[in-house]
């Protein structure tokens, strides 16, 4: 069950995947340097003008809704042309998709253009899948287990993978679904860590052919650093510090061997 685990973690450390975002301004520099400490190469350019050509020789491309602008929406879709020409998975964080008309709107028009992995919280996911109202702004306000339902009829609708973060992740192609009980509630009282979650799943989409397994695998590894930085650190402060650490020191065997995944 693991063994896609240890594989992604190595095959990451040997290949530095370019990992293009199209991401927001609050989630930039986390969502960088947790690419760089699993040993990816990021790149951060919402630029209409050469956005679709990086994407196209990236090994992969997330697109992150957080801090909208009409050019952001622009250099978004430029993007996942270019991704989709190239053939190159692509990811979507739909970031407070309920929140209000013009987020919703938003992510309609990008998954109309087939993602091939989204997460969110379970209020997002629910909401996309007509379901729920959105949550809290961009927090959610109920759990990953309230939203399995929602998720594989949304993975079914789409054709995409759907992640939903929480105490327990769950992942669904619509027909498999896993679950992840990886993590520290230090990530929730952490700016940005699940947008850095979805940054590092683009890099397991680039170096696994299953999107499923690439989405798992990528949220154990992520959960695994989590709890090894949480055993060395004494609040939110030092936190991000040490999950830096201990996602530049992991190797596939140790993650493989401590991830819970059923």
């Amino acid at each position: 069950m693991t063994d896609f685990v240890a594989a992604g973690v190595d095959r990451i450390r040997r290949d530095a995947p370019l990992v293009h975002n199209v991401t927001n301004l609050v989630a930039m520099t986390l969502s960088a340097n947790v690419l760089i400490a699993a040993g990816a190469s990021p790149i951060m350019s919402a630029a209409p003008e050469e956005s679709g050509i990086l994407a196209g020789f990236s090994g992969a491309l997330v697109v992150n809704i957080g801090t909208l602008t009409r050019d952001w929406i622009e250099g978004a879709h430029a993007a996942v042309a270019g991704a989709r020409a190239a053939g190159r998975p692509w990811v979507l964080d739909p970031v407070g998709v309920g929140a209000t008309p013009f987020r919703r709107e938003t992510t309609d028009a990008l998954i109309a253009q087939r993602p091939r992995i989204v997460r969110g919280n379970a209020s997002e996911i629910m909401a996309l899948a007509g379901s729920g109202s959105g949550g809290k702004g961009v927090d959610s306000t109920t759990g990953s287990d309230a939203a399995a339902e929602s998720a594989a009829r949304l993975a079914r609708d789409t054709g995409a993978v759907i992640a939903v973060t929480g105490a327990v992740d769950l992942v669904t192609d619509g027909n498999r679904t896993l679950t992840v009980a990886n993590g520290h509630e230090l990530l929730t009282r952490t700016t940005a860590s699940g947008c850095a979650l979805t940054a590092l799943i683009g890099a397991w989409a680039a170096v696994l052919d299953d999107p499923l397994e690439a989405t798992a695998g990528a949220l154990a590894a992520y959960g695994v650093a989590a709890e090894l930085a949480a055993a060395r650190t004494a609040g939110c402060g030092s936190f991000v510090p040490a999950l830096l650490d201990a996602l530049g020191a992991l190797d596939g065997t140790t993650a493989a061997r401590l991830a819970r995944i059923a």
